[in-house]
């Protein structure tokens, strides 16, 4: 599995996912400043999933028609730390049956949901 932190998403989490052996990049550190639609171009191009606090991706993705990465894991609150959020992803992936590829995943500290990304059958 192979993420893209957007660049809301703290270096200390993409790091530490880094070192519990996940590939991941970071928009903070490649592509400072990129525009959501070049992240989003570049994580359909690359085939990652886009770690993200971002709540546009939602309506870039089905509304505005904005290419379709290989997932979103949008994360639905406020972190009281900056490795609050690699907790959050590794929770995620403890999860049976949980699969964030082909899906719009919205996180907060008690659920989460899914929607299928467009195309994905």
């Amino acid at each position: 599995m192979k993420f893209l932190a957007n660049e809301n998403f703290p270096l200390a989490s993409a790091r530490l996912l880094r070192e519990a052996g996940f590939t991941i990049f970071a928009v903070a550190e490649e592509m400072a400043g990129a525009k959501d639609a070049a992240v989003l171009s570049r994580a359909a191009n690359d085939g990652l999933i886009v770690l993200t606090f971002d709540r546009d991706y939602g309506d870039l993705i089905f509304k505005l028609k904005l290419p379709v990465p290989f997932g979103v894991v949008y994360f639905r609150f406020d972190p009281d730390s900056p490795s609050e959020p690699y907790e959050r992803v590794m929770e995620l992936m403890q999860i049976e049956g949980l699969t964030l590829e082909g899906k719009f995943t919205v996180a907060d500290r008690q659920r989460v949901r899914q929607r299928p990304l467009p195309g994905d059958k």
